[in-house]
């Protein structure tokens, strides 16, 4: 059966990463979580006194350091997935904390990390058989994907998802701290200069405010086995 490129896009805390994976470890195909790859620049930005007392990021000396940043992923034989590694230092736990997530969206902005990783992106997936999740992925990294899904939820639902999660990672947050983050990204994300989040005209949107998992899920893996088929 011939192999295809999935693109996945849309807001943050929609479920993007965890429905990719499942997909394509039900489909046997690789699953590229590219948000871990702007969030690990982020980090890499953080740990160097990028960003100051006052939450400015110092774009520039960022865009000076990029030669330094080297990515990949690592297969946890533990887990069945892959982590992120930042300069060959396993940083998956880190990436996901509040204080990445507060800064991630500004770092995504910039056009020169942009390049740098949409060009990591498409080096992965030329031979197609990929699940690829992020924000500009069937607009600007796949824009010939054979299948191309948008998701999104509302403001609330998305903050109440991360919030639990964020709870159980022993973090201490507020709800009103995690739905104030999820409103900025969404606003940066949407009018950035640079591969703003936008729903490709090609891409089938899925609202999953009121609908489980399971639900999405089937839902989704029977649609792409019939694109996947039509491709044979």
């Amino acid at each position: 059966m011939g192999k295809i490129t999935i693109a996945i896009d849309g807001y943050s805390s929609t479920g993007k990463s965890t429905i990719a994976k499942r997909l394509a470890a039900a489909l046997g195909y690789i699953y590229v979580d590219t948000g871990a790859m702007y969030r690990a620049v982020t980090l890499f930005a953080l740990n160097h006194g990028f960003v100051n007392e006052k939450g400015e990021l110092d774009s520039a000396a960022l865009i000076d350091k990029l030669p330094e940043v080297n990515l990949k992923f690592v297969p946890n034989t533990e887990t069945g997935r892959s982590d992120m590694f930042l300069n060959d230092e396993n940083v998956e736990q880190e990436i996901r904390s509040m204080r990445v997530s507060g800064f991630v969206s500004p770092v995504a902005a910039i056009k020169e990390v942009r390049e740098k990783l949409v060009k990591i992106q498409q080096e992965m997936g030329k031979d197609k058989g990929i699940v690829m999740d992020g924000r500009d992925i069937g607009t600007v990294v796949f824009p010939d994907a054979e299948l191309k899904l948008f998701m999104t939820a509302s403001p609330e639902t998305r903050a109440a998802r991360r919030y639990k999660e964020l709870l159980e990672k022993g973090e201490e947050v507020t709800y009103a701290e995690v739905l104030k983050n999820v409103e900025e990204r969404d606003r940066i994300d949407s009018t950035r200069t640079i591969s703003p989040l936008t729903k490709s005209k090609d891409a089938i949107e899925f609202d999953n405010s009121d609908m489980g998992l399971e639900e999405q899920f089937e839902r989704i893996h029977e649609f792409a086995k019939r694109v996947i088929a039509k491709h044979a």
